[in-house]
């Protein structure tokens, strides 16, 4: 990942959601420059490109406003969506419900049918964060994310921990079939002591 200075022969567009606070900006420009800069709430959108490995290509990232009064605005960037990343506050319990709620609007619409996901568990180096199997049972991702590819990697906008793992992840999803994705994602979660029921739940999309 980094700075992609000439133009690209290939891009796809990531389209990057999530609510206010949940730390979109501040991972894209931590990602993006290695800097971690103090934000503002994103009144539209903002588009960065990222370089990925010669075999792909580059990802022009949307990260598209998470307020209330924005979030009608997001299915004008839902056409031609390659991948989605939606992130979350894995900290905040208090709006755990309403993340749910939003993303599985989301993931209904017909434009976004078999978009590969990657949810980013942000702020893991706060205390108390919900675990990435945790987040997949609260956000009923099992049951939401049928037919489509999906993870969750957790992650942290202000020490940059696992934010190129999770973009990687998109890419991978973005070329490799369904299948093979899901036997991936099974052999990654026993190799991190996942428990064979959240794994189960994880894998519920392949029914």
């Amino acid at each position: 990942m980094g700075i992609h200075r000439s133009k690209p022969e290939k891009q796809a567009q990531v389209l990057m959601l999530g609510l206010d606070g949940s730390g979109k900006t501040t991972l894209l420009y931590k990602l993006k420059y290695n800097e971690s800069v103090v934000t503002v709430p994103t009144v539209g959108f903002n588009v960065e490109t990222l370089e990925t490995d010669r075999s792909s290509p580059s990802l022009t990232v949307w990260d598209v406003g998470g307020q209330k009064k924005m979030r009608p605005h997001w299915k004008h960037h839902y056409t031609d969506t390659a991948g989605l990343v939606f992130v979350v506050d894995s900290w905040d319990r208090k709006r755990m419900d309403e993340t749910r709620k939003v993303l599985h609007r989301v993931l209904r619409c017909e434009s976004l049918r078999g978009v590969p996901l990657v949810v980013l568990a942000n702020k893991q180096d706060l205390q108390g964060a919900l675990s990435p199997e945790a987040l997949c049972l609260m956000l009923d991702l099992g049951r939401v994310c049928e037919g489509r590819a999906w993870f969750v990697q957790p992650c942290s906008a202000t020490t940059g921990a696992g934010l190129e793992e999770g973009f990687r992840r998109i890419v991978y999803m973005m070329k490799t079939p369904l299948k093979q994705t899901q036997e991936d994602i099974k052999v990654k979660m026993r190799s991190k002591g996942f428990s064979m029921t959240a794994i189960k739940q994880v894998l519920l999309c392949s029914r």
